[in-house]
C-alpha cells in the first residue's frame, strides 16, 4: 500500500508542477506582454502549445487525489462533510477544483470566443488567467498540508 501510495503522490506532484508551473508562465511570464501589446495571440498562442500537456495534467491531478482521498478512507460520502483535518482538505480542494473549471468554462464560452473583434475582454481573459493561477497556487498549498495531517 505504502509504495502504491508513493507513485500516485510522485504523479500528483509532477502534475501539480507542470498544471501550476504552466499557468505561472501564463500569469507572470507572457500575460504581462499581452496587456502592454493589447495582444491576444500571445495568450492563445502559449495555449496552443501548453493545453495537451496541461490539461493532461490536470486529468492526473483529479484521477490521482481522487484515488489518494479514497486511500485516507474519504470517499464521495465523506465529501464536504469538514469533519476532520483530511476531510476539510479534500472538501477544499474539490471546491476549487469546481471553481477552476467554472472559470474554464466562461472562459471557452464567454470570453475566447470574442478576443479577436471585443479587445476588452483581453481584461476579462486575464482575470480568468490569474484566478485559476491563484487557484492552483492555493490546492498546491492545501495539498501541502495532507503531510502534517490536514487544515
Amino acid at each position: 500500500m505504502y509504495m502504491h501510495h508513493h507513485l500516485l503522490l510522485i504523479l500528483h506532484l509532477i502534475s501539480a508542477a507542470i498544471w501550476v508551473g504552466g499557468h505561472l508562465c501564463l500569469a507572470v511570464g507572457i500575460l504581462p506582454g499581452a496587456l502592454k501589446k493589447k495582444d491576444y495571440t500571445l495568450i492563445t498562442q502559449f495555449e496552443k502549445r501548453y493545453e495537451p500537456i496541461g490539461m493532461s495534467s490536470l486529468v492526473v491531478l483529479v484521477v490521482t487525489g481522487m484515488w489518494m482521498a479514497l486511500q485516507f478512507g474519504i470517499g464521495p460520502g465523506r465529501w464536504f462533510s469538514f469533519s476532520n483535518p483530511l476531510e476539510r482538505v479534500v472538501s477544499v480542494k474539490i471546491i476549487l477544483l469546481l471553481a477552476t473549471v467554472l472559470f474554464a468554462i466562461s472562459a471557452q464560452t464567454r470570453v475566447i470566443p470574442h478576443l479577436a473583434t471585443r479587445p476588452k475582454k483581453l481584461y476579462e481573459m486575464a482575470f480568468h488567467i490569474i484566478g485559476v493561477t491563484t487557484i492552483g497556487v492555493a490546492m498546491l498549498i492545501l495539498g501541502s498540508f495532507v503531510r502534517y495531517g490536514g487544515i
